[in-house]
Order: structure tokens, then C-alpha cells, then sequence
């Protein structure tokens, strides 16, 4: 449930804030951006065009170059606001726009929170665990620690996957595509995952009329890599919602693929509970 972000590291004299990256975010989409610390509100600044050399006009600065201002005017005021080690977010705006479209930060991932918490409210018949894990964005740390507590039969990762179907980008490295349904995956950077539950998704989509779509690229990872490894090994699938723009500020989503993503989940849960797969 953990998001891209920053942390503070140290503060000027006069009255700047120098950070480290918390997971991976692109230099390039923090020039500019509007953060918070806490309640408190700071800009995300840069030596300005006019004082550039020529040469360094289209170079993207390295993120030792920037700095937030808080709007104080030494070290002193500063240190009253905010301290070392403290996070630092995205203050971004959640907005519909489009034709369904819904941009937010932190859709990576708290759509899948959003879904566990009503799937949460949903009569079940079956035990099931939900499990809201920290620091995926830095390794999937709380994902093993939870998945070696609760020794689960099965596992569901819930989460947002990289979409770019966008100009500029060939077909076949598009990934997935917003509007065509939830993403299933056969591989990616950290888990090769059951081709049995693959499978068996893509049947129970298309029994239930849901579109359903996997990556054409290889690419990226999530909790699904620690979890299939822990204990004596748990069957694990990753459903996802195709994203743009992730772990940016602006992230972006099909508001249809979502609830398609919630149906098929659904109807995956019931499938382990039922054991069709033994």
C-alpha cells in the first residue's frame, strides 16, 4: 500500500530541503511538482533556464541538484517544520476526466487497497486474509514478512501494471492497453508465475464475458515474487489494472478496467476456495 516518494536528508542553512528517491521515480517528473511533508507544503525547485549554460538547457539534473522550498528562510525555521528522515509525498489531485478516464498519484496501488477493502465487505464463504503490505516500491519487504506469517494455500496480488499506449510507442512495447480489461501475467522480472492459474483466468474470463488482456513485454515485478517463494512455495497470480504514468504524479486509469479487474478477482477467489485447480 506503499507509494513512490522522497525523504528528507538534509537541511541548508538557508532553508532548503536536499532528499533521496524512495523507490523508482524518474528525475525528470519531479521538477517543479508540488510535495507535502507531512501538512507541511513545498515546491520541488531547480536553477531556473536563464541561468543555464547553453549546453545544459535540455539536460535533465541529476537529484542532488534539486531541492524542496518550504518557503523559510534559514535552517532554524526550517528545522521547526520539518526534520531529517522525514517522507515526503506527491500532492497531486484526484480527478475524472476523459472518456472514463480517472489520473491520481498512488494508483500504484491503492486501487488494489480500494478493492480489498470492498471485497472485505462482500459475504464470503471461504477464509481469506487480507494482507495491506508496506515497502513493495523498495524490495516487496512486508509481502514476505506477511506471507510467511499467514502460510497461505493461495495468493492474489492486486496491483497496477505499466500501460504504454501512448504516441510515440510502438505495438509490441505498449504492454497493455487502457480499456481492454484487467492484465494477467504470465512473467515478469521477478515471479514466472502457474500456468495452471494463468490459464484459468483467462477461462474464467472468458466464460464470464470479461475482457482480459496479459503484457507483451517482459517487464517490471511486484509482492507475487516474494510470496511464490515463501514457506514451501504458494500458488500465486498477479491481477492488475493497466496504468499510465506510473509512479508519477499523474498516474491514469480506464475507471472500466478497474471494476472489470474487481469481477475477475472475485470470481479467481472463488476458484481457489472451490480447489478446482487440484
Amino acid at each position: 500500500m506503499d507509494e513512490v516518494g522522497l525523504l528528507v536528508t538534509y537541511i541548508t542553512d538557508d532553508g532548503f530541503l536536499k532528499f533521496s528517491k524512495v523507490g523508482g521515480i524518474q528525475t525528470k517528473v519531479l521538477l517543479g511538482r508540488t510535495v507535502k511533508i507531512g501538512k507541511v507544503v513545498g515546491v520541488i525547485g531547480v536553477k531556473p533556464i536563464h541561468l543555464l549554460d547553453s549546453d545544459k538547457k535540455t539536460d535533465i539534473p541529476e537529484t542532488d541538484e534539486l531541492y524542496i522550498d518550504i518557503g523559510t528562510d534559514c535552517k532554524e525555521d526550517a528545522e521547526k517544520l520539518v526534520s531529517i528522515g522525514d517522507p515526503v509525498t506527491f500532492d497531486s489531485a484526484y480527478f475524472e476526466f476523459g472518456q472514463d478516464k480517472i489520473k491520481s498519484k498512488a494508483i500504484d496501488d491503492r486501487l488494489g487497497c480500494a478493492m480489498m477493502l470492498k471485497m472485505i465487505k462482500e459475504p464470503l464463504t471461504y477464509d481469506a486474509v487480507f494482507t495491506f503490505v508496506v515497502q513493495e516500491e523498495i524490495g516487496c519487504r512486508g509481502a514476505g514478512v506477511a506471507a510467511n506469517r499467514v502460510q497461505p494455500d493461495y495468493a492474489i496480488v492486486l496491483e497496477s501494471t505499466t500501460a504504454s499506449d501512448i504516441a510515440g510507442v510502438e505495438n509490441e512495447k505498449r504492454v497493455c492497453l487502457l480499456g481492454d480489461g484487467p492484465v494477467v501475467t504470465f512473467m515478469d522480472k521477478a515471479t514466472v508465475y502457474s500456468k495452471k492459474l494463468y490459464d484459468r483466468a483467462f477461462s474464467l474470463a472468458k466464460t464470464n464475458h470479461i475482457p482480459i488482456q496479459t503484457k507483451t513485454v517482459v517487464a517490471g515485478g511486484n509482492d507475487a515474487g516474494v510470496i511464490h517463494k515463501s514457506g514451501i512455495g504458494v500458488k500465486t497470480i498477479a491481477v492488475s489494472v493497466p496504468c499510465r504514468y506510473l509512479h508519477s504524479p499523474s498516474c491514469v486509469i480506464d475507471k472500466n478496467d478497474a471494476e472489470k479487474m474487481y469481477e475477475l478477482t472475485k470470481l479467481i477467489f472463488e476458484d481457489f476456495a472451490n480447489d478446482c485447480l487440484d
